[in-house]
């Protein structure tokens, strides 16, 4: 059984921290990285964790009070570590939205960014709010960016949720 565990709220998450990992050459060998389907399943996966050694945890900032009042009544330790809106936003801000488009294209989807970004709703919205959309609007997207972002990363630029979780847990 490995000797850490990670738990993530979405398959995404784990994407793209796994991705992180080996993009700065991590073995996460002895580390179990573990999509829970959601936060609200975090109480369930704490309770079948108690063997582990070091356990951490990313999350969105818009669920700590739910993260805080789970993590006060289970008896070991997590570290907790907080994205400000989510895994994707701190991609992004970390990337610059230039880096992202690029990314984008590379992943053979800028036509379809173009059009949703001049669909009517969307015009004239900041960037950064199109793409929450557009990661959800194609099956398997959200993931298939996760890495790709992750991948782009500079190690400098890596958000400090991912960093901690990583020095947490190796």
């Amino acid at each position: 059984m490995p000797a850490s565990l990670v738990l993530v709220e979405g398959e995404s998450d784990r994407t793209a921290l796994v991705t992180l990992a080996a993009r700065l050459g991590h073995d996460l060998t002895g580390v179990d990285v573990v999509s829970m389907g959601g936060i609200t399943n975090l109480r369930r996966h704490l309770s079948e964790v108690p063997e582990h050694d070091q356990v951490a945890l990313l999350h969105d900032a818009g669920e700590s009070s739910y993260v805080d009042r789970t993590l006060a009544d289970h008896p070991g330790r997590v570290a907790p570590f907080v994205c400000v809106a989510d895994l994707e936003d701190e991609l992004v801000r970390a990337l610059g939205m230039d880096r992202v488009l690029e990314v984008v294209e590379a992943g053979g989807d800028l036509d379809a960014w173009h059009i949703l970004l001049n669909q009517p709703y969307h015009r004239g919205r900041p960037e950064d709010l199109v793409l929450r959309r557009f990661w959800g609007t194609t099956s398997g997207r959200k993931e298939k960016y996760a890495a790709l972002l992750a991948a782009a990363l500079e190690p400098a630029a890596v958000p400090a949720p991912l960093a901690g979780v990583l020095t947490a847990v190796l």
